[in-house]
């Protein structure tokens, strides 16, 4: 074992017993090259971040700029910052009139947590309601959302007042009542393995929060930000949120997080008490000129206009394999799924050995995950995809 991954293992804090050690030494578009000079295609984004794919020149060139201008000097809402305030004016130009105010975090689970304080404080309830298998994020209020017990049993107690109801379920909605802060879903329901909403649930839920008085929160950190084949997922459901999360892909390879809502909303974090909710590094300068460059990027260019078309190749490509029993997409947030946790391994290390990288989901265990870069051309689709096929055909030559 070399030095490098013997001190990883020694003073890195571990998350699983198989981490896929990857030896990043620099990445470039679609690709992340290890120190023996080995590329891999990433087909996985950094889970859904990295958009424009790897050190895109225009982030990097925002970054550098912002990084020689300033950097950190008030913590978060008290100096005019000009990256702030661009990014949240591009935002609000790009979002339904409601959604006007931004409060910029770090992450996308901080802008969870942000959220469900919002909602507390401007309906003065506790109630929250969210939907089985989702994941919002890994802090004390973000992981008390969550329905599996294998997640959240060992670090009980969490937060009161949680209710879960299984997403597209329409009867479920009844749960919803005069007691509700907020009901907080996934527009896709991402770590399920890739659901969408179907049959205009996402209407009667909107419909039924208006009728209770209960804020509805859309957690588009993964699905946000042209992912799904339009700028912000809720587009293509003709329904409008209280509040929208995002994060992911909003920074461009940086860490950034948003919680976005109507002024007349926001405004109670000003009293009672005031500085209702506050971070120092939310908001960073280098992270927000990141983001802005970001979302110029998808605005102005055709990259979120051909998501579609590159979503369809990669599922041609792919669906008529033997061992492929379904593709879930919404554009380019993908789930190829195996009949096994086991095959779906198989295939994640075989890929990994052969330059591909491609991963699983927490609550879908028997799915391959694809969302590589929104850029990615069709002669590297080709050759990724070229590489899960021979990976798919080695579970053949096991069986």
């Amino acid at each position: 074992m070399s030095q490098t991954r013997a001190n990883f293992l020694k003073h890195i804090a571990q998350t699983s017993p198989f981490p896929m050690m990857l030896d990043v030494a620099k990445a470039k578009g679609v690709y992340i090259f290890d120190h023996q000079g080995k590329k891999y295609f990433d087909m996985i984004s950094g889970i859904a971040v990295s958009s424009l794919g790897h050190c895109h020149p225009k982030v990097v060139q925002a970054v550098q700029q912002q990084a020689a201008t300033y950097m950190h000097t008030m913590v978060y809402g008290e100096y005019l910052q000009g990256p702030q305030i661009d990014l949240a004016q591009l935002l609000a130009a790009n979002l339904p009139d409601t959604l006007n105010s931004t409060y910029f975090v770090n992450s996308g689970t901080e802008a969870v947590e942000g959220a469900m304080k919002l909602a507390k404080r401007y309906t003065g309830k506790s109630k929250f309601i969210a939907c089985k298998n989702a994941y919002h994020g890994s802090t004390q209020g973000a992981a008390s959302l969550m329905s599996d017990p294998t997640w959240t049993r060992p670090f009980r107690p969490l937060l009161p007042d949680i209710h879960h109801i299984a997403f597209n379920c329409e009867f479920c909605l009844k749960k919803i009542d005069a007691s509700t802060a907020a009901v907080i879903i996934e527009t896709v329901q991402g770590e399920w393995g890739v659901r969408k909403p179907k049959n205009g649930f996402l209407k009667k839920l909107r419909e039924r929060c208006t009728e209770v008085g209960a804020l509805l929160i859309f957690d588009e950190i993964q699905a946000g930000m042209g992912r799904t084949g339009s700028l912000f997922a809720f587009e293509q459901y003709d329904v409008v949120p209280d509040v929208l999360l995002l994060a992911k892909g909003l920074g461009g390879g940086m860490p950034i997080g948003a919680f976005i809502a109507d002024q007349k909303v926001m405004e109670c974090f000003t009293d009672n008490p005031i500085l209702g909710h506050i971070t120092t590094f939310g908001g960073h300068p280098v992270s927000c000129a990141a983001a802005l460059a970001t979302l110029k990027e998808l605005t102005i260019t055709d990259i979120i206009s051909k998501v579609e078309s590159k979503s369809d190749l990669i599922i041609s490509l792919l669906k008529d394999h033997s061992f492929v029993l379904d593709i879930r997409n919404a554009g380019l947030m993908m789930a190829v799924e195996l009949a096994s946790f086991e095959q779906v391994q198989q295939v994640i290390n075989y890929c990994l050995e052969n330059g591909v990288v491609v991963d699983w989901f927490l609550f879908n265990d028997r799915s391959l995950r694809i969302a590589p870069p929104l850029v990615i051309n069709e002669t590297e689709i080709r050759e990724a995809c070229g590489v899960i096929l021979r990976g798919l055909d080695m579970l053949e030559e096991r069986v």
